[in-house]
């Protein structure tokens, strides 16, 4: 989160991490909650290299304090990052004019969601739970369906990503997309 904001911000543009394998590659692009941050250039160094001002790009004070807090093994990563755009999910989310194809869409990619899951159809289920239980903690609304709250809210993740659900530091509520699917739609609830 810290980096993610500082990439944002233009405070960050350095991050240093300690794996035993290459863990991202030049070029890709995560989905932030500050936007989206890409990757440009990894290098393997060594830690006692960082240098101060390099530590600073990362968000840390000194290079000192920074290799203090790398994972006792592996290899350090040295990974050149960048702001890669806005979090296309929020524009999405607050568009609550559905077409009959979006609500079709939607009907679509929720009900693979459904057939893939090992524990049954959840997605109209959870949408609802949510809508009820608006900002509740994750853990509260895995408990109420019966789940642990790590799947539970990789699951929800699916939805915010069809920007249906918006998730808050405590809780998540259902977007104004979410709400006029949820008007709009046939399926069976």
């Amino acid at each position: 989160m810290k980096v993610a904001q500082g990439v944002a911000d233009g405070s960050v543009s350095l991050a240093f991490r300690r794996w035993r394998r290459q863990d991202v590659q030049p070029g890709q692009v995560f989905t932030t909650s500050a936007g989206m941050v890409r990757v440009d250039s990894v290098t393997v160094v060594s830690a006692d290299d960082i240098t101060d001002e390099e530590a600073q790009l990362a968000g840390w004070p000194d290079a000192e304090r920074l290799r203090r807090r790398l994972a006792p093994e592996g290899e350090t990563y040295r990974i050149e990052l960048a702001y890669a755009g806005p979090d296309p999910r929020v524009a999405l989310r607050s568009s609550d004019s559905l077409t009959e194809e979006d609500v079709a869409d939607l009907d679509r990619r929720l009900e693979r969601l459904d057939r893939a899951s090992s524990h049954g159809a959840w997605t109209l289920h959870y949408l609802e739970l949510i809508r009820e239980h608006p900002q509740r903690r994750a853990p509260d609304l895995a408990e109420l369906v019966g789940r642990e709250t790590a799947p539970f809210k990789i699951d929800v993740r699916k939805l915010k990503n069809l920007g249906l659900t918006v998730s808050f530091p405590v809780g998540y509520e259902v977007s104004p997309r979410g709400m006029a699917y949820l008007s709009s739609t046939t399926r069976r609830r």
